[in-house]
């Protein structure tokens, strides 16, 4: 299946969940306005073209489960750009959900993203015990332990020298473990041994944290048309960043440092099992920036 059918079913079956039966038109024209507002749904791309590298034909189920990923992702973006957060008007080139709609109902479509996702996952027709799997990784990606966190510790480094490793633990959470999930996820879903699932969990970690640091530089380099968003927030926050840490080169050079080591850790998974990592690099490539520290590509 080609990428573009892809994103398109990732949508439709998002729609779809919400269409089914409506409580409130608002609320559902609030969430449907932040999901359907672009953006690159690299988690649950990564999901679905590494369940098609292992061999799976993909069914309706794996698209909910890539869905509920994308799900997370986006009412973590609508709670980020709230004043109280992250503050910003504009998200994917167009006003944020809080702007839109205000910030009471943005509160609560996030709210509403983050916790029909789960649903969505327990409706998908897979055997329970990999849909219980599934339902607790996506748990600990998402919240406590992982994005929400993560989120509470970058908060808390505002305005304070921050170490190196205190930044990787902080983004390893915040933004790692969901760009993680897609990996684990694959590995529950075609059932995988233990020692290849540890490989592309680590894989994933490896990914989560190169799109971080690529986060931080397009953050000084780019403009608001090659993001859509305010550039230079980290800055004026006083976040701790790659740049301000190892420098706008050195960033760059650790970044390309995590792609290489994740695309070493793909290939070995290739030959441990019958998997062709192809599409999964090509997506890596396509993170890759250029000289002056843009990406090469703005569609993923």
């Amino acid at each position: 299946m080609k990428q573009d059918e892809k994103l398109v079913r990732i949508g439709r079956t998002i729609e779809n969940f919400y269409v089914q039966k409506m409580v409130s038109a608002d609320l559902i024209e609030a969430i449907l306005y932040s999901i359907n507002a672009g953006g690159k749904r690299i988690r649950p791309l990564l999901l679905l073209e590494l369940l098609e590298g292992m061999g799976l034909e993909l069914t309706e189920a794996h698209f909910q489960v890539a869905a509920a990923l994308e799900m997370i992702h986006t009412g973590s973006l609508i709670h980020d750009d709230l004043p109280a957060m992250d503050d910003d008007d504009y998200r994917r080139g167009r006003l944020t959900s809080h702007k839109k709609f205000g910030e009471d109902m943005a509160i609560l479509a996030g709210d509403s993203l983050f916790l029909d996702s789960y649903a969505l996952v327990a409706e998908a027709a897979l055997p329970s015990q990999i849909r219980a799997n599934l339902i607790a990784e996506l748990s600990q990606a998402a919240g406590t332990f992982g994005m929400v966190g993560g989120q509470v510790l970058d908060m808390q480094g505002e305005g304070r020298d921050v170490s190196l490793e205190e930044l990787q633990v902080i983004h390893a959470n915040k933004t790692g473990k969901l760009l993680t999930y897609p990996f684990i996820a694959a590995g529950l879903i075609a059932e995988l041994a233990e020692p290849q699932q540890e490989k592309l969990r680590k894989t994933g970690q490896l990914l989560g944290l190169a799109f971080q640091v690529r986060d931080d530089i397009l953050d000084e380099t780019a403009s608001f048309e090659d993001l859509g968003k305010t550039p230079q927030k980290d800055v004026a926050a006083g976040k701790a960043t790659y740049p301000a840490i190892l420098g706008l080169d050195g960033a760059k050079h650790f970044f390309e440092e995590q792609l290489s080591a994740a695309e070493i850790l793909l290939a070995e998974v290739e030959m441990d099992i019958d998997f062709s990592g192809y599409a999964i690099r090509k997506i890596i490539e396509s993170l890759r920036l250029n000289d002056e520290g843009k990406s090469r590509c703005s569609s993923l």
